[in-house]
């Protein structure tokens, strides 16, 4: 069963939806709110639903009770229909239509934060990692394609200089290496890579110095699901733009910081230093806009690294569909303008 092989958590319930009713949100009078269920997650997803949005908008979500699976696993479930759509980094979607064949479109951004390469503190150069394990979600995601450049500009190649080792999303790949010193080094950023300094880890390099601006995390979904289920999508993409023009509203610092720290346990101070990385040009995405110059940065350092498309790569075009953002994005206008 479907339900056993992937354990969701429901983040958003009826008595939600009436509190929302309270503040006029008129969908939240449905009596039954519509399931959608999202691989990955990011901050914006926690915030649409603690701000009530996915339910104003007649919806509930559900999501796996651990990210630890990684994109692997996302992958699998988006392409089998155990999931619906994804909020995860977009060089997913563009594995899934490349190495699997699966119809999958972008459909709405979520950051822009540079990916760093945290290492053990007893590491200080990237030649320092010769010999050693590194850790990726998958061996081909955006993630990895970043490990292997950097790694590639101080002469080391995966598999004949270093290990690549599969150990799951950022978080679990963070954790296994406060565990075990072994594994050297990781692909991580945001949040996640401030608690990894926090926590002793170590930043060799960033994705931002040698790729430039690239669009880190989007909403994607197969294209087929998409065409189905338009009004539903376009309510979930009014959600999240919602969500996103909260946290980048000045006048909401004070909550965001509150629960960046809540979220993550750590100090003011560096909650407030993700504040201000994430409200920065390298941070969230603007109304949750697809930038197309970050995203065709991402497919070129993807045909590069992988030598993908013979070296070439293809329009941005050929990965997202804007029609439906373009929707939710009149709707959020025009609830505004009441």
């Amino acid at each position: 069963m479907k339900s056993k092989r992937l354990t969701h958590l429901v983040l958003g319930t009826v008595a939600v939806a009436a509190a929302i009713v309270g503040r006029g949100g008129a969908r939240a009078q449905e009596a039954n709110l519509k399931t959608i269920k999202v691989g990955g997650g990011s901050f914006t997803t926690s915030i649409t639903q603690s701000n009530g949005l996915f339910a104003k908008y007649g919806l509930q979500i559900q999501i796996p009770r651990s990210a630890s699976g990684g994109s692997d696993e996302v992958r699998k479930w988006l392409a089998s229909g155990e999931l619906d759509l994804a909020d995860y980094g977009v060089d997913n979607a563009i594995a899934m239509v490349e190495n699997a064949g699966v119809d999958v479109i972008l459909v709405a951004a979520t950051d822009y934060t540079p990916t760093e390469l945290v290492a053990q503190p007893e590491i200080k150069s990237l030649a320092d990692l010769r010999g050693k394990i590194v850790l990726v979600d998958a061996p081909n995601t955006q993630n990895a394609l970043a490990l292997k450049k950097i790694l590639s500009t101080a002469g080391l190649n995966a598999g004949t200089d270093y290990q690549m080792k599969e150990a799951g999303g950022t978080s679990a790949r963070i954790a296994a290496m406060l565990k075990q010193k072994e594994f050297a080094a990781t692909m991580s950023s945001g949040q996640t890579a401030v608690q990894a300094r926090q926590d002793g880890l170590v930043s060799l390099a960033t994705t931002a110095n040698i790729f430039g601006p690239t669009l880190r995390w989007g909403v994607f979904t197969r294209r087929q699901w998409a065409k189905d289920n338009s009004d539903v999508l376009i309510r979930y993409l009014a959600a999240h733009i919602e969500a996103q023009r909260w946290l980048l509203n000045p006048a909401n610092k004070d909550q965001v910081i509150d629960r960046v720290m809540r979220q993550r346990k750590m100090s003011r101070e560096l909650a407030t230093g993700i504040y201000e990385m994430d409200v920065g040009p390298n941070g969230l995405a603007r109304d949750a806009a697809i930038d197309v110059q970050r995203f065709s940065n991402v497919l070129k350092f993807r045909a590069e690294v992988e030598g993908s498309w013979g070296g070439k790569a293809p329009a941005p075009d050929r990965y997202y569909d804007a029609s439906y953002y373009d929707k939710a994005l009149a709707i959020v206008n025009a609830n505004a303008a009441k």
